[in-house]
């Protein structure tokens, strides 16, 4: 059993984004990981983006990235870029807070060339931070959402980031 958490950057919970995170959340859960969740809109916006590390909340966040051994971070994409409340978030972070633990990236967007951002955007932002095993995420589209092929998708990426998992749990124990 691991300690997970889940970055969420859905605007609000029946976005896309926001179920494809209830849908990954109760996966992990489901295989017996202890899943937080980390609703990037729920943070105090000043705080957030003045990125004041004194606030109560803004310091738990990011605690709770610098303790999970593995992240899966979701955004929705606009423009072919992640979500803004992502990247505020994740530049509180320090340079190398991701490194040694997986992280998988999951977005979602209403058309198919957004599927870019994953690998020219969302990609190079987490190794910035460190990420040196990042698992191969998924790229949803809106109108696909909850659609069998998405969850079939969506499986197959929590099967890469458990079985990434894998070793940094032997370590531990």
């Amino acid at each position: 059993m691991s300690d997970l958490l889940i970055i969420s950057g859905a605007p609000t919970p029946t976005a896309p984004t926001g179920v494809v995170v209830s849908s990954v959340s109760a996966a992990l859960e489901a295989a017996e990981h202890r899943v937080s969740l980390l609703h990037v809109r729920s943070l105090p916006t000043l705080s957030l983006l003045t990125e004041d590390l004194r606030d109560p909340q803004i310091a738990a966040a990011v605690s709770a990235v610098l303790s999970a051994d593995g992240v899966v971070v979701a955004s929705p994409v606009y423009r072919a870029a992640y979500s803004g409340l992502v990247k505020a978030l994740l530049d509180l972070l320090p340079k190398k807070a991701l490194r040694g633990r997986p992280v998988l990236p999951l977005a979602t967007g209403g058309s198919q060339g957004f599927l870019v951002a994953m690998d020219y955007a969302l990609h190079p932002l987490l190794a910035a931070k460190g990420a040196d095993q990042v698992v191969r995420g998924e790229f949803v589209l809106d109108q696909n959402v909850g659609s069998p092929a998405a969850a079939t998708a969506l499986k197959a990426a929590i099967g890469r980031f458990t079985l990434a998992l894998t070793p940094r749990l032997r370590k531990v124990s």
